[in-house]
């Protein structure tokens, strides 16, 4: 029987050049501060790594992808029009926060959190906030996410965003925090989070120890606790089952993943059968009554019967079921028209006109297309700016103005002229950068990094993973951190104490 792979032994200090001509400027560096010296949280992993010849860093980086691909860890690239199936990038710095930082983000992001389930409740309620002409009415009807279907049908507990997650950016200028977008149809991804803590575990083992990292394995447990508050049937186990696409779908890994972890069976839409408004799963021992659906299918798929009929993933009858109150769904459907980009530019004021309060953290700088004065200024500055599709997520629809050719600028003016409401646009956000191993140098380069927190919301509190993943753009010089794009992934590290 052969042996686990070990790892070398640690090295004397000083023998290792990982960080030699390491510069973090121009850019905020989540690690290292200007004076090239480890910012105070960062220091003893920090210290670790400078110490590390570069052979035993090779060695644990390679023990990192093995293990990753044992696990069929793996997501797949649509652009390139095979379906590409690809080993998720994963770098072995880690991004490191501080507790009283970390703290701001929390908060910000519960608020955040309930301003959106309470916009939502309103939209498909009394839509008190577009009589009130805080946002337009037709910028939410022409939002293609928006569902009509949704109006006046009450859903469990009156949440609708049971799970989100949502991206942040720092600026590198003012070292802000700020809310790039807001994932809250099915966000992707947190079996990332969880996967890289467990490599990281094993690969940096003591730094644990000294570190004192807050953990995330608690995410499964929470989750399918909520699931289970939003059963129709009580004082029964409920049954609950997390419907996926199938294996093609590029989030396959972690729906299965989740699946195992809450102890839910993984079932696809022909596992599942309707029957006077019931949904029963399919089983060796006949017909079981479903009671909660966590799903990854898109609100087009969902239903044949309601939605797109030429879906074969979805389960015909699904959305009477859930009318009469028979099913539980997470997220609700119609939950696209509060993460649609250009409504996203008035969460803000969704927080003010709900909660009263002013916003922790604040949006990047946002220009509506459908504004015929923000769109004169958007097509006069397309070579500065970011464009981006409403409804498009992954990188896709996407300009980045200042990386951009001439050709592909002109093609975008010609769609922003031709459907204005399908675009935003941003200024270019200075984002922070963190360590990453750059194999063509043999040591440290700094690279751009965004944040994706993942919060669990059940009606009274909204319960965070500490950290969450921290994408990172492997290209040097890129900004886009998509895996999809050629982007990759860190372990995220919130600390107990401040140092």
């Amino acid at each position: 029987m052969s042996s686990a792979p070990t790892l070398s032994p640690a090295p004397d200090p000083g023998s290792s050049t990982l960080f030699q001509n390491y510069d973090p400027a121009p850019f905020f560096d989540e690690l290292v501060a200007p004076d090239g010296q480890p910012r105070p949280c960062a220091k003893p992993m920090y210290e670790k790594l400078a110490e590390m010849p570069l052979e035993v860093y090779e060695e644990r980086r390679k023990l990192a992808d093995l293990s990753y691909l044992v696990q069929g860890i793996t997501f797949t690239v649509y652009s390139d029009g095979r379906g590409t199936e690809r080993l998720f990038p994963f770098d072995l710095v880690p991004r490191i926060i501080a507790r009283s930082e970390w703290e701001t983000i929390e908060r910000g992001l519960a608020q955040r959190v309930t301003a959106l389930n309470l916009y939502l409740q309103d939209i498909y309620g009394p839509q008190r906030i577009l009589q009130d002409k805080v946002i337009p009415r037709q910028l939410v009807y022409s939002c293609k996410h928006f569902r009509r279907e949704m109006a006046g049908l009450h859903v469990p507990k009156d949440i609708y965003v049971h799970i989100s997650g949502i991206d942040l950016v720092r600026d590198s200028k003012s070292g802000e925090y700020l809310v790039l977008e807001d994932n809250v149809r099915s966000p992707s991804g947190i079996s990332y989070v969880i996967e890289n803590r467990l490599v990281m575990r094993r690969t940096f083992p003591r730094a644990f120890e000294t570190s004192e990292v807050l953990p995330v394995d608690h995410y499964p447990a929470e989750l399918v606790k909520i699931l289970r508050s939003l059963s129709p049937r009580t004082g029964e186990r409920p049954v609950i089952v997390l419907l996926t696409p199938g294996l093609y779908n590029s989030a396959y890994f972690e729906h299965c993943f989740l699946a195992q972890e809450m102890g839910i069976e993984l079932v696809e839409g022909r596992d599942l059968v309707v029957s006077d408004n019931v949904v029963y799963m399919k089983t060796i021992r006949g017909l079981n009554r479903v009671d909660v659906i966590y799903r990854r299918v898109d609100d087009d798929f969902l239903d044949p019967l309601a939605f797109r009929t030429d879906s074969l993933v979805g389960v015909p009858g699904l959305m009477n079921a859930y009318r009469a109150g028979n099913v539980a769904l997470a997220n609700a459907v119609g939950t696209g028209v509060a993460d649609d980009k250009a409504i996203y530019a008035f969460v803000p004021k969704f927080i003010k006109y709900y909660l009263g309060e002013d916003p922790i953290l604040h949006n990047v700088e946002t220009f509506l297309c459908s504004k015929p004065n923000e769109l004169s200024y958007v097509l006069e500055h397309l070579p500065e700016l970011v464009v981006k599709a409403v409804g498009e997520s992954g990188g896709y629809g996407m300009l980045m103005g200042p990386m951009s050719d001439k050709k592909t600028i002109e093609e975008f003016r010609e769609k922003l002229i031709a459907d204005p409401r399908n675009y935003i646009a941003q200024p270019i956000v200075p984002l922070s950068r963190c360590p990453s191993f750059d194999p063509s140098k043999g040591g440290m380069s700094p690279r751009h990094v965004d944040l994706r927190p993942y919060c669990l919301y059940d009606g009274e509190k909204t319960t965070i993973v500490p950290g969450g993943l921290t994408r990172v753009a492997l290209q040097p010089g890129s900004m886009v951190v998509n895996s999809s794009q050629g982007g990759g992934s860190k372990d995220t590290w919130v600390l107990r104490g401040d140092e």
